[in-house]
C-alpha cells in the first residue's frame, strides 16, 4: 500500500469514526419531546403510507437498475460484435 493511500485510508476510517460519534451524541435528542419526532405524532395511517412508500421505492429502484443493466449489456454484446468484425475482415 502506498503512502498516499494509507492517509486516504486513514482519513476516510477517522471521518466514518467522526460521524458515528456524532451520531451517537446526537440519537438522544432526535428521540426528545416523549417520542415525537419531525414530522410529529404517528399513528397507523403514517406508518402504512411510509411503507407503502418504501415498497414503491424500492420497486422503482430495482426496475430502473435492471434498465440500466439491460442497456450497458447490449452495449457490451454490440462493441464485442462490432471488435470481432473488425478482427476477421
Amino acid at each position: 500500500m502506498t503512502p498516499t493511500a494509507r492517509k486516504r485510508a486513514r482519513r476516510l476510517l477517522s471521518l466514518i469514526a467522526g460521524l458515528a460519534v456524532t451520531a451517537m451524541a446526537m440519537a438522544p435528542v432526535a428521540m426528545a419531546a416523549d417520542g415525537v419526532g419531525t414530522y410529529g405524532r404517528t399513528d397507523d395511517k403514517v406508518i402504512t403510507y411510509f411503507c407503502f412508500g418504501v415498497m414503491a421505492f424500492f420497486a422503482i429502484l430495482v426496475t430502473g437498475l435492471s434498465l440500466i443493466q439491460i442497456r450497458l449489456e447490449n452495449r457490451k454484446d454490440r462493441r464485442r460484435d462490432d471488435l470481432e468484425r473488425l478482427d476477421r475482415g
